[in-house]
């Protein structure tokens, strides 16, 4: 007999954009003024319909158990969203609810991965992607969209990656950590590869409602029923509507694939959380006055902390189009000295700012490039603000 643990879990890396997040909390409680660029974690509240709507529901005891994969009226507001905003046609059969996004990733590589198959995750890459698809017995295969395409990749790259073995690829737009979007001409390329390579694509729409410059979110499984069969939708409620800790997410998908997910979920975790449910449904057909409120004052921290950026030395960031991230190269900051020895690395950078500077950044290793930073605008105006002066002031400082 071996006490040993298994090798597959003691492979996970721990989250490094948890570790700064719990890093600069750490610092605060200390009384410390930190101001956090870390987390992908909207600052406002939940909206009070939103809110009600859960409170109805301790009330009125809906507090049990639920059907493993949710309930039929939070699938059905779902479908009228899918309808609604993604053009997508899906019935409450196709819909798996789960416990927020992450959790229906999970769902999703468990259910059509076996062991040794490769997902093309395109980098730069939410750090997720690569620790749930080895979980579930996959091999990621990394395909690099650069700063000179706009940090996207493209079909002709895909069809290269592409071997005998390749499952699915995920498709995160708009995208985290980079904040860009791919245009309908771009998805609708891939889509064409998918269908000829006979390859799943999972769709990670987890913030399609923030687009800006007045850009509209496009569906890759709305152009056509071929890409519609080999499309895993993934979306959730988390970052357009704050309700990052009520961990509801969701997934639209043929009915095969959403039976399975369900069977799966079912074993794992039982149900979505009951009370988060009836939530769920007011946020979806309720008031979206405060959800549109929030969009403004995103679109506003773009505009500012890019402006910022654009006037930093050593540094360059692309424009967002999307999400609420800007995504900065440090390649040529990284060959200055701080304090008389060479930066060299992000993360040593990120150390740096938080330890002198009381600013939370994350370094991009982990996301597939590692000579850049990620910062989160999902903060109040005031704190980007004071956050950007010091960061400025380090730059300044550097030799």
């Amino acid at each position: 007999m071996s006490l040993a643990l298994s090798e597959k879990a003691l492979a996970v890396k721990p989250s490094s954009t948890l570790a700064i997040t719990a890093k600069a909390k750490e610092l605060k409680a200390q009384g410390l003024d930190v101001v956090g660029f870390g987390a992908g974690e909207p600052d406002f509240n939940t909206p009070d319909n939103i809110c009600e709507a859960a409170i109805k529901a301790i009330n009125d005891g809906f507090t049990k158990y639920t059907p493993a994969s949710g309930i039929n009226e939070l699938k059905e507001a779902i479908c009228a969203k899918f309808k609604r905003f993604n053009n997508l046609d899906y019935k409450p059969s196709q819909i798996v609810i789960s416990n927020g996004g992450k959790h229906s990733l999970t769902n999703v590589f468990e259910a059509l991965i076996n062991p040794g198959d490769e997902v093309i995750i395109p980098a730069p890459y939410w750090l997720s992607y690569p620790e749930i698809v080895k979980l579930a017995g996959g091999v990621p295969v990394y395909v690099v969209g650069g700063k000179d395409q706009g940090y996207k990749i493209n079909a002709a790259q895909l069809k290269a990656a592409t071997t005998e073995k390749t499952k699915a690829v995920v498709l995160n737009t708009p995208n985290n950590p980079t904040g860009q979007s791919y245009t309908e001409e771009e998805l609708r390329a891939i889509a064409d590869y998918a269908v000829e390579n006979d390859v799943y694509i999972i769709a990670d729409e987890m913030y399609e409602n923030l687009v800006y410059d007045g850009g509209k979110h496009v569906s890759i499984a709305s152009f056509g029923p071929e890409i519609y069969e080999r499309t895993i939708t993934v979306s959730g409620l988390a970052k357009s509507y704050s309700m990052t800790g009520w961990r509801i997410g969701y997934t639209g998908s043929s009915e095969k694939i959403a039976k399975v997910m369900s069977s799966i979920q079912s074993h794992q975790t039982s149900n979505p959380n009951s009370i988060a449910q009836k939530a769920a449904v007011e946020a979806l057909n309720g008031d979206q006055t405060k959800v549109e409120y929030m969009k403004g004052e995103f679109a506003k921290r773009r505009q500012y902390i890019y402006e910022r950026c654009l006037n930093f030395k050593y540094v360059e960031a692309a424009k967002p189009t999307g999400a609420f991230y800007l995504f900065i190269d440090c390649s040529e900051l990284l060959t200055k000295s701080y304090k008389g020895k060479k930066i060299e690395t992000t993360a040593e950078l990120a150390r740096i700012l938080i330890e002198d500077y009381l600013v939370a950044v994350v370094p991009c290793g982990d996301f597939g490039f590692a000579d850049h930073i990620r910062l989160s605008y999902a903060t109040s105006l005031e704190a980007i603000k004071k956050g950007m002066d010091r960061i400025e002031e380090f730059i300044n400082s550097v030799r």
